[in-house]
């Protein structure tokens, strides 16, 4: 985005609670400061956060412009793609069916998929459902392998792609993101149960603490349904930016395929670290981590489907995930006294220094 175009949506920004009359006078307030900053200076289309006190009081932010082509407002708390926020929400039902009885975070996968997984270094007899969710199984990622070609996947297909590449280590001796992971443990939520991914997160979380904006797309769904800003990309630095709102998810599935907004991104995670969607013994296990690397911040530790992610004031930690795809990127997540925040751009930020930036939006937001 031209320099000028930034400058001119950055000045639209406006605080959810700060009332037009007092404006001029009142405190600048942090958190909108930092969100017309990713605008400005970082050349991000929009951006959007809600803020959450121990109270359970919200306060929502915008910045930029939702429509580049028209100049359209950013609609508050606007629905955005949360990619890998998804995560969380897929292992939060692995882990209730572990609660249940109906699956065993030692158990291999081949006891629920026999024969599924095989290629060269991989044997689903030797990764466990922990490993899955811990993304210490050594499986290949299937993203990077790709390419260019838009279209609908089932989440075989994703597996295929992943077991046609080498085992990155054995199971267990590192720790490395990969999204197939994710896909594996999406096909032994829908053995267990009979249903479908899908229903299952919207029976047993969606549903449950009433996330009204939150829905998984249906097979060959490439809209938002709800008011959004539109999502932007690059096909490479310098380009122009085109619209990405419109696209089949599918490649995501039980990694990435979600839509939610930041409230509810918020009342997710509060409800999760309360004790909500989980019994107490499996939110230990989910919480129970190990160091994370790439694609993650100095510091973090992955759990079972949640990070805990270092904040520079108490309790010291918040608990998330957050999620990259084409046209969004979300960060944030809650802190165990009741404190949340989320944050989501409308384009993948393209430099390390944007996304700490974005990072420390969070960090604003939690530590004030």
């Amino acid at each position: 985005m031209p320099a000028a175009v930034a400058v001119v949506v950055g000045a639209m920004a406006v605080g959810a609670l700060v009332p037009p009359a007092a404006s001029a006078t009142a405190k600048p307030d942090t958190v909108q400061q930092d969100l017309n900053a990713l605008v400005r200076t970082d050349g991000l289309p929009a951006a959007l956060a809600s803020v959450q006190d121990r109270e359970g009081r919200t306060r929502t932010y915008t910045a930029g412009v939702g429509d580049l082509a028209t100049g359209a407002q950013v609609p508050r708390d606007g629905q955005v793609r949360i990619g890998s926020n998804t995560k969380t929400f897929t292992a939060v039902v692995v882990l209730q069916l572990v609660g249940e009885g109906k699956i065993r975070l030692d158990a291999r996968v081949d006891t629920f998929l026999p024969g599924l997984v095989r290629g060269k270094g991989i044997d689903g007899r030797r990764i466990t459902v922990r490993q899955l969710l811990q993304h210490t199984s050594g499986l290949p990622d299937y993203v990077p392998y790709l390419g260019d070609d838009v279209r609908y996947y089932e989440p075989r297909d994703l597996l295929d792609i992943a077991l046609q590449h080498e085992a990155r280590f054995a199971p267990g001796k590192k720790w490395e993101y990969s999204n197939t992971n994710y896909v594996l443990a999406g096909l032994i939520v829908q053995k267990v149960t009979d249903g479908t991914l899908a229903e299952e997160i919207d029976r047993r979380v969606i549903k449950r603490i009433g996330l009204r904006h939150t829905y998984f797309p249906a097979p060959g769904d490439a809209t938002i349904r709800e008011p959004h800003p539109k999502g932007y990309y690059q096909e490479e630095a310098g380009a122009p930016l085109r619209d990405g709102t419109e696209l089949d998810p599918s490649w995501g599935w039980a990694a990435g395929q979600m839509i939610s907004t930041t409230s509810d991104l918020n009342r997710f995670h509060t409800a999760l670290l309360a004790g909500r969607l989980l019994p107490a013994a499996q939110l230990a296990q989910m919480r129970t981590t190990v160091p994370a690397g790439h694609p993650f911040g100095s510091g973090a530790r992955y759990g079972l489907g949640l990070v805990s992610t270092p904040l520079p004031c108490e309790p010291g930690v918040y608990w998330g995930h957050g999620g990259s795809t084409t046209g969004y990127e979300t960060r944030g997540g809650a802190t165990d006294d009741g404190r949340a925040a989320n944050v989501a751009v409308t384009m993948q930020p393209s430099d390390k220094a944007t996304v700490k930036r974005l990072e420390g939006v969070v960090d604003t937001a939690l530590c004030r």
